[in-house]
C-alpha cells in the first residue's frame, strides 16, 4: 500500500504542477469551448492554475516524506473532493461542459475515496510497525 500511495501521490502531484503550469502560460486559451472568454476569465484562469500548481507541489512534498503522511493526503484529497462537488454543481446548474471535462469529473469523483483509503492502510501499517 505504501508505494501504491506514494506513486499515486507523486504522479497526482506531477499531473497538477504541469497542468496549472500549461493554463498559467497559455491562459484562457488552455480552455477548450472558452477561447472567447475576454481578459477578465483570462485573469482568473491564469490566477487559479498557480495555486493549483502549488496544490500540485503539496502532493509532491507529501509523496517524498517517509512515511507519506497520511494527515496530508486526507486534507490535499479533501480538496480534490470538493473541487468534484464543485463540477457536479455546475453540472447540475448548467449542464453538460465540454466533453474533455467528464472524463475529469470522473477522475475527481474517484480518486478522494481511493486517496483516503489508501492512506487509512498505510498508516495501520505504520502503527503497527511503530514507525
Amino acid at each position: 500500500m505504501a508505494k501504491t500511495l506514494r506513486a499515486l501521490a507523486w504522479t497526482m502531484g506531477v499531473a497538477c504542477v504541469l497542468i496549472g503550469a500549461y493554463h498559467v502560460v497559455l491562459g484562457v486559451a488552455s480552455v477548450p469551448g472558452a477561447e472567447d472568454a475576454g481578459a477578465t476569465v483570462d485573469s482568473r484562469e491564469r490566477f487559479y492554475n498557480a495555486i493549483f500548481l502549488g496544490y500540485g507541489l503539496a502532493w509532491i512534498w507529501a509523496a517524498r516524506q517517509r512515511p507519506v503522511p497520511a494527515t496530508a493526503v486526507r486534507w490535499l484529497a479533501g480538496v480534490f473532493a470538493l473541487s468534484a462537488a464543485g463540477r457536479v454543481l455546475s453540472l447540475a446548474v448548467h449542464g453538460q461542459p465540454h466533453w474533455f471535462q467528464l472524463p475529469l469529473i470522473a477522475l475527481e469523483v474517484v480518486l478522494p475515496p481511493v486517496f483516503f483509503w489508501l492512506a487509512a492502510a498505510d498508516e495501520k501499517r505504520v502503527a503497527s510497525a511503530g514507525l
